[in-house]
Formats: structure tokens, sequence, C-alpha cells
């Protein structure tokens, strides 16, 4: 039984369709719904995995969903064109663009086709007015760059999913209009930098999430996240803003239906 006064929330960034949930995907959704989860954007990673994500969101009411070619998958499969993803997006409960972007911490070396990757992701999200749903690490000079250029050839919406790289990316995003999106990783005792970054962003740009079925928060660290466990960090953010957790859930739930205009006015009927 859920209370009548718990906050309800929206975990903005997680993979329903990973392996980890094969066996207990229900269990999930229903510990989801009794922490006040109502909605969960399940992201596809993999042209392979759409066909599954997209399942998962038709047969679930609280689920929505994202595609895109992670920046890590890029060297070892063929690009993604602009044409796939605008197809993929005329589907109802598709919500966003990716997540796509520029992770030079394990892929260096693809370092040329992720900007491509990037660049191709953007300009779809251009055409559908779908939000840009961004991984970043280990890249920021070079992600700064980049949005940048591409705002000014036409703007577009984004979020910086699980956002964990430095005060100045934060910043840089922020002044193109973009939100920053609080992960478990905001909640680690060793965070305290993070949190700050955060602190100093407006409250009107953040959204929160778990990246389930990776980074749960505490206490559940080391285990496997599950879109209820957004509950956990949210409360930390919280404490971020100065607010009660109802205050911090409203604001980021009415953020994330600003962003994500499609799946606020998505209805089953």
């Amino acid at each position: 039984m859920i209370a009548a006064d718990q906050p309800r929330l929206v975990d903005s960034h997680c993979h329903l369709d990973f392996p980890d949930f094969d066996e207990d995907l229900q269990a999930v959704l229903d510990r989801a719904a009794a922490a006040g989860i109502e909605r969960m954007v399940s992201i596809c990673t993999k042209p392979a995995g759409l066909d599954k994500v997209r399942g998962i969101a038709e047969a679930h009411e609280p689920v929505f969903f994202a595609y895109g070619i992670h920046p890590m998958s890029v060297a070892e499969l063929p690009l993604v064109t602009v044409e796939d993803l605008v197809a993929a997006a005329a589907h109802p409960k598709c919500v966003g663009i990716g997540e796509t972007g520029l992770d030079y911490h394990y892929t260096a070396e693809s370092a040329d086709k992720q900007q491509e990757s990037l660049r191709l992701h953007i300009e779809a999200a251009r055409r559908t007015g779908l939000p840009l749903i961004i991984h970043a690490r280990d890249a920021d000079e070079d992600m700064a760059r980049i949005l940048a250029e591409e705002h000014r050839a036409g703007a577009y919406g984004c979020v910086m999913h699980c956002f964990s790289s430095s005060a100045a990316l934060a910043e840089a995003a922020l002044d193109l209009g973009f939100y920053l999106s609080m992960s478990g990783i905001a909640a680690f005792p060793r965070s305290k930098e993070l949190r700050e970054i955060f602190a100093a962003a407006p409250l009107e740009r953040i959204l929160v999430e778990t990246d389930s079925p990776y980074l749960a928060p505490p206490p559940h660290r080391g285990k496997r996240n599950e879109p209820a466990h957004v509950a956990k960090t949210a409360a930390v953010g919280a404490g971020v803003f100065g607010l009660t957790e109802a205050e911090f859930a409203a604001a980021t739930t009415a953020n994330f239906d600003r962003l994500f205009a499609r799946a606020a006015a998505w209805s089953p009927a």
C-alpha cells in the first residue's frame, strides 16, 4: 500500500531490457510502484535491443523508452542513421534520443567515431523534438564544444544523464538550457564535490535516475540497482537543495515533464 503522502517520483534513466531483470521484471516494477515511482524511461543502447525495450514499454504502462547507440559501442557497430533514429522515435512511447555521448575513459581510441555518432543523434533530436540523452566520461572539453557548436546550429533539448563530470561541464550544459540528472553516485559518501555541483545548479534543471542495474545508492551499494531505489537518491537530493522529500520529488517530476513532454502528454487512450 502506498501512503497518501508518499512522494511521487520518476526514474528518468534505467535499463529494464538488460538481462539483469529478465527473471523478475514484474516484481521490480511492483517494487517501483510501491516506492512511489510512477514512470520510468528504459534506455536502449544498441539497435539489437530495440525490439525488447520497445516491447517492455508497450506491455507496461509506467514504462517509456529511448533509443540510441551508447558511445562505448560505436566502435563495434555500424553507426545508426538519423533516419533510423527518427523512425524509432515515431513510436508514441519513445520519449528521447540516446543514450549517446562521449566516453574516453574506456574507449578513447574510438573518439572520432563517437563524435560522429553524437552529432547524428543531435540531428535526430532536432528533427523529432525529443530530448537528447547524454553519457559523458573523461571527455569534458570535447563534449562542451560539440554540444555548443550543435546548439548554435539548431536548438535541441538535452539531459546530462548520470552527471558526474566537472563543474565546468555542468556550467556549459546549464548555459545551453540543458538538465543535469542525479544518480546514485551523488549519494555516495565520497561524492561531496559532486553534490556541491548539483547544489549550485538551478533546481528547475535537475532530474533523478537510477541508471539501473548499475550504481545503486546506499544502503544498496554493490547490489543490483532498480527503479525503486531512485527514492534513496531523491532523499539525498532533497537534502542538497534544503527541501523536503515531497518538495524535491514534485520539482524533479515537473522538470521531467517539461523536458520529456511526450511522456507527460501520453495517455493509454
